[in-house]
């Protein structure tokens, strides 16, 4: 139910889906219904304006969203899988083969430890990356697409 200060009980819009339209004359009648040819206590449903949500499904449908999910998961989904096998890599390789990762590489660094290392480093790089393809291959047209969203919503009913 959609409710805000300062306007009248009569004029309340009923846009709940869990809203029940048998009991909706209780109480409810509006003299506009009557004249509109409507029986009396029904609300009247709004048919100009799509809905928000049929509107986000036709966005969502759209070749310009799908070009933009599709340059997000041809960099995420690898990203990931890279990032996911170099750390489980890490992981079997100091429990498999302890001798390797204790081999000395300078002074008290070990491999253990430089591979700990590249941990922190490839997070800090993948980050980056992220963000800068999203930068230079996302952010514009998902910007495109958020204005034109909320300009075909801006008269459509919750």
């Amino acid at each position: 139910m959609e409710k805000q200060e300062g306007h009248d009980p009569a004029t309340v819009r009923f846009d709940d889906p869990w809203y029940d339209e048998l009991a909706a004359g209780w109480g409810e009648h509006d003299p506009t219904d009557a004249a509109a040819g409507a029986a009396p206590g029904t609300v009247p449903r709004q048919q100009a304006a799509p809905s928000a949500a049929d509107i986000y499904l036709e966005v969502q449908r759209s070749p310009a969203f799908q070009e933009v999910r599709g340059r997000y998961r041809r960099f995420v989904f690898p990203a990931a899988l890279a990032f996911l096998l170099w750390y489980l890599a890490y992981v079997v390789a100091a429990t498999v083969v302890p001798g390797l990762m204790a081999r000395p590489v300078a002074g008290a660094v070990n491999v253990a430890m430089v591979a700990g290392l590249g941990q922190f480093a490839t997070t800090f790089l993948l980050t980056w990356a992220y963000a800068r393809h999203a930068r230079l291959r996302r952010d514009r047209a998902a910007l495109e697409l958020r204005w034109d969203t909320q300009e075909m919503t801006r008269g459509a009913r919750q």
